[in-house]
C-alpha cells in the first residue's frame, strides 16, 4: 500500500474512533462553568456500570451530608455536586439563578462536561423535586429514579409538618405553632422548639456527623429562603405551589422511594407518592429521620445497591 494511501486510512480510522470514544469516568473532582458561576463536583469510583448522579437537598443544603453514599462507588461511578449557591460552588445573589430551570441547566451542563448520556438519579428532599422535574423534561437519558425523603407536593409537606409538630411535647408544640402564626413571645423557647423538631424528625443521632455539620455551615441560606421560605414548616418562597403528584402516573422508569421511620417526609405520604407511580417500590428505614444517610445509612445503601444491581441486568 502506498504510504500516502496508508496515511489517509490511518487518519480516517483515528477520526472514526475519536467520534465513538467517550470520556471514562474516574475518581476525581473539579469545577464546571455554568450560567452564573462554577459548580464543584466529585466523581467517586469508576467502571462500566451505569453511573449514579446524586442531588442534594435544601434548596442549597450542600452534598457533604450525603458522603456515606460513596460506599456505592465500589460498583459504579457516583457523581456528587454542590448546586450553585452553596458548599464548594460559587455563591449567588441573582434570583434568576434560583429557579428549577436554572438548576436543571446545571445538571445538564455537568452531564455534558462528564460526557454522561445514561445514568441513574438519586434525589434527596429538594433533590427529589429537582430530580423529578429533570426527568419530566429530559427523561430519555435517565434509567431509574431513587427518591429519598421526597417532597413532591409542597402543601402536603407543610401539612405533614403540622402533623409532626402536634406530636411534640406541649412546650415545643405551642412555641412552633405560635412561631408559624408570626408570634414569637420567647425567642429562646422558639429556638429550643426548633431544635426539638430537628432532633426528632431530621437528625436523630447525636453527635451530628462532621459531614452533616459541614452542610449546615456551608448552606446557601439566601437561596433556601428565596425558594422555600424562612423555615421548614411553611413554604412561602417560589416553591410554595410545587406539586407533581398529577405527573407521577406517567413516570415510566423504575422508581425506588425511601423514607425514614421518623422522616419529616412522612412514610405515609411517601407511600402515597409510591402508590401513584407505576411499578415503584418503597423502603422505610428504621430509626431514621429525614437525614437517613446520617441516622441509619446502611439499610438505605443496601436498598439502593440491590435496586441498581437489578437495573443493571435489564
Amino acid at each position: 500500500m502506498p504510504f500516502t494511501k496508508f496515511l489517509v486510512c490511518v487518519l480516517i480510522l483515528a477520526v472514526t474512533m475519536g467520534c465513538d470514544t467517550k470520556k471514562n469516568l474516574y475518581s476525581h473532582e473539579g469545577f464546571v462553568e455554568v450560567n452564573g458561576g462554577r459548580i464543584w463536583y466529585r466523581v467517586s469510583g469508576a467502571g462500566d456500570n451505569t453511573p449514579l448522579l446524586v442531588l442534594h437537598g435544601g434548596p442549597s443544603f450542600p452534598s457533604y451530608y450525603l458522603d456515606p453514599l460513596q460506599q456505592l462507588s465500589d460498583e459504579r461511578p457516583v457523581i456528587f455536586f454542590d448546586q450553585l449557591g452553596c458548599g464548594r460552588s460559587d455563591r449567588i445573589t441573582d434570583t434568576t439563578l434560583m429557579t428549577i430551570n436554572a438548576h436543571i441547566d446545571q445538571i445538564a451542563r455537568l452531564l455534558q462536561f462528564l460526557d454522561v448520556d445514561e445514568f441513574y438519579l438519586y434525589g434527596h428532599s429538594w433533590g427529589s423535586m429537582l430530580g423529578m422535574d429533570y426527568y419530566l423534561r429530559h427523561g430519555d437519558d435517565l434509567k431509574a429514579l431513587v427518591l429519598s425523603g421526597p417532597c413532591l407536593d409542597a402543601k402536603r409537606w407543610v401539612a405533614d409538618a403540622d402533623t409532626l409538630i402536634a406530636q411534640l411535647p406541649d412546650s415545643s408544640r405551642i412555641a412552633l405553632q405560635q412561631g408559624i402564626a408570626g408570634i414569637i413571645e420567647d425567642s429562646a423557647l422558639y429556638r429550643s422548639a426548633m431544635i426539638a423538631y430537628m432532633d426528632t424528625y431530621f437528625a436523630r443521632n447525636k453527635p451530628v456527623s462532621p459531614s452533616l455539620d459541614s452542610s449546615s455551615v456551608q448552606m446557601g441560606v439566601n437561596v433556601y429562603v428565596y425558594m422555600w421560605g424562612s423555615n421548614e414548616f411553611s413554604a412561602t418562597g417560589t416553591l410554595k405551589d410545587y406539586d407533581r403528584t398529577a405527573d407521577l402516573g406517567r413516570v415510566d422508569v423504575p422508581t425506588l422511594y425511601i423514607a425514614g421511620e421518623f422522616d419529616s417526609a412522612r412514610p405515609s405520604t411517601v407511600g402515597y407518592y409510591q402508590s401513584l407511580t407505576p411499578g415503584s417500590r418503597l423502603v422505610v428505614v428504621p430509626g431514621a429521620g429525614h437525614f437517613i444517610s446520617h441516622d441509619n445509612p446502611e439499610p438505605e445503601i443496601m436498598a439502593i445497591r440491590a435496586f441498581l444491581s437489578e437495573m443493571d441486568k435489564q
